[in-house]
């Protein structure tokens, strides 16, 4: 039976290529209210996941199911609209807009009015209602005149949180977002997903393991594609079988 606060569920994902199998039989539940963090070393499998789950790449086998729908033929254009955020490894913010069009240009792709042709998109009530709202809860509500270009890398990381926010997703699925962040950085970090999985699902994919103990409600170890363990993180940090293939006693 369904529980009502699964947000995003995977049932049995696998993917091929040629004779890899990237990723073998991962089945994985984002509850509302909780960090789900993915862990693993280079090619576990955990990107090819992610992929999978915001609809960039096609299971060869599996479901995906998203607020009860099964979205396992839908492209991440149709996902984001349903409710999907992501964000990637790499920043994928416009350098030379304003963080405030940065929001904004994000809210507008959720709120699209191709019909409305004559209308000045910056005018948009409701995109921007969405980026000023989406910069608050991220923290950079002081910075929506500075060039994003300008931005701290922690900032910018906190501004692609904001773009995702604006879309108004209920699942959130962020690819390393503490990649080269200094301790301060980190904190306020992961200060905001604390505050963000009050009203989201959130999935994290991090090589950071101190940060990942500090914020994680329930850890997944993937190795070589499959799921070597999925269990709170008190249970994965004394599982002898993920001290040995990964952690290394940590």
């Amino acid at each position: 039976m369904n529980r009502p606060d699964v947000l995003l569920r995977g049932r049995d994902i696998t993917r091929r290529w040629g004779g890899l199998v990237a990723v073998d039989r991962v089945s994985i539940e984002l509850e509302r209210g909780s960090v789900h963090a993915v862990i693993g070393t280079n090619g576990a499998g955990k990107s090819t996941l992610i992929n999978i789950l915001s609809g960039e790449i096609a299971p060869s086998a599996g479901q995906v199911e998203l607020l009860g729908h099964d979205v396992t033929a839908w492209p991440q254009p149709r996902r984001a609209r349903a409710g999907l955020g992501r964000s990637y490894q790499r920043n994928t913010i416009y350098p030379g807009f304003s963080v405030f069009e940065n929001c904004r240009l994000a809210a507008q792709a959720r709120t699209q009015k191709p019909w409305a042709w004559w209308q000045d998109a910056q005018r948009c009530v409701a995109s921007t209602a969405a980026a000023h709202a989406a910069a608050r809860r991220s923290g950079i509500e002081d910075l929506l005149d500075r060039s994003a270009g300008l931005l701290s890398h922690g900032q910018k990381r906190q501004l692609e949180i904001a773009m995702c926010l604006a879309t108004e997703p209920e699942v959130l699925l962020l690819d390393e977002p503490l990649a080269g962040m200094g301790a301060e950085e980190t904190d306020r970090m992961l200060a905001l997903l604390a505050e963000l999985k009050a009203r989201h699902a959130i999935l994290l994919v991090e090589h950071d393991m101190d940060a990942v103990f500090r914020i994680a409600d329930r850890i997944t170890v993937m190795v070589n594609g499959a799921v070597l363990a999925s269990d709170t993180p008190e249970a994965v940090r004394n599982s002898p079988a993920v001290q040995a293939a990964y952690l290394g006693g940590h």
